[in-house]
């Protein structure tokens, strides 16, 4: 006696958990915003209440319109640029010079005597300090939040860079040099490999202090970029300015900050870190 297949029925229980995962999706992705959702409401609740003066607390819609009407004035994306271009320029030159450091560091005796004790004096300073200093010797432009930023970035990187070429195991080493691999070698085939988790860590931090550093320089130095803005827009009392530029200094943070993680998950692949847990 033949089977009869019920074709239907299979189609619409693949449908159904497809609907199923879908659904799940979208609730774990309001799950995630949920508590951002939740600021926002209370917010414009708070606002609207009248327990605030909208000197005080503008509501969110309030400082939304203005984000609006600053991007079709093109001001906000003047401002953003240049915040951009200066927190993108430090962080390089303190990723580049700080992982350049931490491996003389790691790697070297009298580099190691000499910036050891800098390194464990100034990272825990706060660099912000210097500011007056360093306006002082270069003035108030490009060149002087430059050079803030990568002065203020480039310690955690160095940091991390050398705890990460510290912390290879001696026998990855040693089974390195028993086959013959010499200084060169052992540092871009073993060492930078090794330490590149922890040294992306390191630039994980300092992205976003680059992004406050370039904030605050703005402020303290004036001129365009959205911490000029937002300095500007407090000297005139314009409330709906400085939370605008709130707003818009919390997005870029963010997305820089997702930027980063995408970015480490695609250079370590090959790592232990990218490799799912067993559900076994």
């Amino acid at each position: 006696m033949a089977r009869v297949v019920d074709h239907g029925a299979g189609v619409r229980l693949v449908d159904a958990r497809i609907a199923y995962r879908c659904v799940q999706a979208l609730v774990w992705g309001l799950a995630r915003v949920g508590s951002i959702l939740a600021l926002a409401v209370a917010w414009e609740v708070l606002a609207r209440s009248g327990a605030f003066t909208p000197f005080m607390l503008p509501a969110l819609s309030a400082a939304l319109e203005r984000i609006w009407n600053d991007l079709v004035s093109g001001d906000l994306l003047l401002n953003a640029a240049l915040t951009l271009y200066r927190a993108f320029a430090g962080f390089l030159i303190a990723a580049v010079a700080g992982i350049a450091l931490g491996m003389a560091i790691s790697r070297n005796a009298v580099a190691h005597w000499f910036f050891d004790p800098i390194v464990s004096v100034g990272f825990p300073m706060p660099k912000i300090a210097f500011l007056p200093v360093v306006m002082l010797w270069l003035g108030v432009y490009d060149v002087s939040k430059i050079t803030m930023v990568a002065f203020e970035a480039i310690f955690p990187v160095v940091t991390a860079t050398i705890v990460g070429i510290r912390g290879i195991e001696r026998e990855l080493i040693w089974s390195a040099r028993n086959m013959g691999a010499g200084e060169r070698e052992l540092l871009w085939q073993i060492a930078v490999p090794a330490a590149l988790p922890q040294i992306i860590t390191g630039l994980q931090v300092a992205l976003p202090i680059a992004l406050i550093v370039t904030i605050v320089a703005e402020m303290f130095m004036g001129g365009y970029g959205l911490g000029g803005a937002m300095n500007t827009a407090s000297r005139f009392a314009d409330s709906r300015g400085v939370f605008a530029g709130i707003l818009e200094i919390a997005v870029i943070g963010y997305a820089l900050v997702k930027a980063m993680t995408l970015i480490r998950r695609r250079l370590l692949l090959w790592h232990q870190e990218a490799v799912a847990p067993s559900t076994v």
